[in-house]
């Protein structure tokens, strides 16, 4: 949604990277062309106009003017703003002391309430909760079975004692879903309320209504991010005639310019909450203000990369597959296809790469990935038999064509793939037998040519350390070595942490970018964007 945005900002930072020094001039033409920027992408101008102000101000600080690199200060600078005009910090659920946590969601009719209740009960069930979602839309055609649908598919169980289609009183169903939700221990109540084409005073009343009977812990506005400007009008008239505690974008992955996104959080004073990026409805999760800012600079989004692999992965999954590359046998397809299948299960390979930094210098070859190209090379894995997956060397001709043929592509298909994996089985091989130690990112894999026994040899080095010179000038600058040597391990974290892995094949063996290992997650908030 905000590539358009991201490209005019990354051209704008490119124009600045290379000057020693800013001038008044060149921060205001900086500034001048950030505006625009703002303006194509259909943010409001009250938002615009506060951002530019505040940027100029402190561009033309001390910050930058005394900066080694003037312009990463003014990224940096534009970052930080961006990041508090999203809303500063990740806003989460308050959950009642005394369950159930009663969430109400309101909003437009078509903005996505009942998909979106859909995603939150999944989501707050892959949280240890127990959601109940409450169908208290009766008045849009089928809404109560919608919801039903969409909660069997999600796995949360749904309570909808009226048909909807106008018959029940909604104040009724949401006050009767409280109690249903104490009898059978469902600690988040979602009500899923009736929207309209227009706000009208039919609907704030109703919403009202059911505000004041269930008295929710959290009332979360759901909006189409893609109707623009308007966006922000219909969100002022809910926080008044209403009243709401966070906002929940929903189609954030439309090709919209994204301006309500940078405007609600400015304009109502209400965080963004929530955000829905697809259709499915694993496409769902909080909105933190820094990551998007950073996806907006082209800076890359690895942290939500990272939590998703920790979601999609079994740890026994990850140790396996690590377990396998580390050992003397060769990859086999089946390793292959077993790699493959575990990264698509982290959703398109599109998104994937859209959240590395630098990616959208790279965005028409990203479009231009194909799913059905996997599909295909898992057509042909899979037409092969065991002794061909784990030997590929004994496919011949008669077998490729057999193979073509089962798997409805052709022989040079087959070719292309057979190729290619004995292009990367070979560089798997070299990675092995490497003096870096073996395949980066899996601690204690053999490395060298003498694998194991060249690992045994680097521990004991290691182990050993260097003897203490008998000169003494020279022993005190083995020691500040040593020393200089500790304290930076101390800044990296320190060495007998192993870094958390994604799945191997994704950024290379299973290791992840550098800075992203140990137990907490790193503070971006000097990340820098690549050069060209």
């Amino acid at each position: 949604m905000f590539e358009t945005l991201s490209d005019r900002l990354t051209s704008v930072f490119s124009s600045l990277r290379g000057k020693g020094r800013l001038s008044e001039e060149d921060i205001n033409a900086t500034a001048r062309e950030i505006r625009l920027a703002l303006l194509e992408a259909d943010v409001a101008l009250p938002v615009v106009r506060a951002f530019i102000a505040r940027i100029k101000e402190r561009a033309q600080g001390a910050e930058v003017s005394k900066a080694l690199n003037p312009a990463q200060q003014v990224i940096k600078i534009v970052n930080e703003e961006l990041v508090e005009i999203l809303g500063g910090e990740t806003r989460e659920i308050r959950f009642a002391k005394t369950p159930p946590t009663v969430i109400m969601l309101a909003g437009l009719q078509g903005s996505g309430k009942t998909t979106l209740a859909g995603k939150l009960g999944r989501w707050l069930a892959g949280e240890r909760n127990t959601p109940l979602l409450v169908a208290a839309d009766l008045q849009r055609p089928n809404a109560v079975t919608q919801l039903q649908v969409v909660g069997e598919r999600a796995g949360v169980p749904v309570f909808a004692p009226e048909p909807g289609n106008g018959v029940g009183d909604p104040v009724e169903v949401a006050r009767a879903s409280v109690e249903q939700a104490e009898r059978n221990n469902h600690n988040v109540v979602i009500i899923d309320t009736a929207g309209r084409l227009g706000v009208d005073s039919e609907m704030m009343q109703q919403a009202a209504d059911i505000r004041d009977a269930v008295r929710p812990d959290e009332i979360l506005f759901v909006v189409d991010a893609m109707i623009g400007q308007d966006a922000v009008n219909t969100a002022q008239a809910f926080l008044d005639g209403v009243g709401y505690d966070a906002v929940a974008l929903t189609k954030l992955d439309g090709d919209a310019r994204g301006g309500a996104a940078l405007s609600i959080r400015h304009i109502t004073g209400r965080p963004i909450m929530f955000a829905s990026t697809g259709e499915k409805l694993e496409d769902f999760d909080l909105f933190h203000p820094d990551r998007m800012a950073s996806r907006i600079l082209d800076m890359g989004d690895v942290l939500t990369l990272i939590e998703q692999a920790q979601r999609t992965f079994e740890e026994d999954e990850v140790a396996k597959m690590a377990s396998t590359l580390a050992s003397d046998e060769d990859f086999t397809l089946d390793d292959f296809l077993q790699q493959m299948g575990m990264l698509r299960r982290m959703g398109p390979i599109s998104n994937l790469l859209g959240m590395m930094p630098g990616m959208a210098q790279m965005k028409d070859q990203i479009s231009n990935v194909d799913e059905k190209d996997l599909d295909r090379i898992t057509a042909i894995i899979r037409s092969m038999t065991p002794a061909e997956r784990g030997n590929p060397k004994i496919i011949n001709g008669s077998r490729r064509l057999r193979i073509a043929n089962g798997s409805g592509t052709e022989v040079s298909d087959v070719n292309g793939l057979v190729t290619r994996f004995f292009e990367a089985q070979k560089m798997m091989r070299q990675m092995k037998n490497s003096g870096m130690g073996g395949m980066p990112g899996m601690p204690g894999m053999p490395g060298g040519g003498g694998g194991r026994k060249k690992a045994k040899a680097q521990a004991k080095k290691a182990k050993k350390g260097k003897q203490r010179s008998g000169n003494p000038l020279k022993a005190k600058q083995q020691e500040a070595e040593r020393e200089e040597e500790r304290r930076r391990r101390r800044e990296e974290g320190g060495d007998e942490q192993q870094a958390p892995q994604l799945p191997p094949g994704l950024g290379g063996g299973g290791q992840l970018p550098p800075g992203l290992g140990g137990g907490s997650m790193p503070d971006l908030s000097n990340f820098k964007l690549p050069k060209k």
